[in-house]
């Protein structure tokens, strides 16, 4: 598997500025998206262009930016798209929170957590629970070694699961991503493109 070549937020900026701005595909979750994102870009959560790699391949063009937070999944979905046959993926590099530490515009809606924090949350909770609970119940201090577990194998393959499923909390759904207009979209402002 190859890896992307990376854009760093200043050089989008100016790509932005001068009028050509490559397509912008954000993977983070419709919530994370609602919450802030980059002005003109689509969300695409990582799931959903997985399954649709090809179907989006035929209306990017030969040049997209994928956006996550901090890059890890972007790279994932540029990965995704090249093996769908996109010419020359690339990442924003160090996402979102390397596009807002530049003061870059951004549209915000209403705030929520990072998906990587409530995997923090969510995880560090587990363990707490297991190691206090452990002292009535012994075999307790094992949920927090397989938590630990997790997280090694989360850093190792650069993949989380417990991401993945709470990706799928309605919480971090938002306005559900409609593939067939984020298509839409896209086809229509292929006509407009230089």
């Amino acid at each position: 598997m190859t890896t992307p070549t990376t854009l760093d937020a200043a050089t989008l900026r100016e790509l932005i500025a001068a009028g050509r701005a490559p397509r912008l595909l954000d993977v983070r979750t419709p919530g994370e998206f609602e919450a802030v994102h980059i002005p003109g870009a689509y969300n695409v959560p990582l799931d959903q262009l997985r399954e649709n790699a090809g179907r989006l391949r035929e209306h990017l063009g030969d040049e997209a930016v994928f956006v996550c937070r901090s890059g890890a999944r972007a790279t994932q979905a540029a990965q995704a798209l090249a093996a769908a046959g996109l010419p020359h993926p690339r990442v924003l590099d160090g996402g979102m929170l390397a596009w807002q530490a530049t003061g870059a515009s951004v549209d915000r809606g209403r705030p929520r957590w990072d998906l990587e924090r409530q995997v923090r949350l969510v995880a560090g909770s587990i363990v707490l629970a297991g190691v206090v609970g452990s002292v009535f119940v012994p075999g307790l201090k094992w949920v927090a070694g397989a938590v630990g577990g997790g997280l090694t194998v989360a850093a190792l393959t650069d993949t989380c699961a417990m991401g993945m499923l709470l990706s799928k909390l309605p919480y971090n759904r938002g306005a559900s991503c409609d593939l067939d207009t984020v298509v839409g979209r896209l086809r229509d402002e292929a006509g407009t493109r230089p």
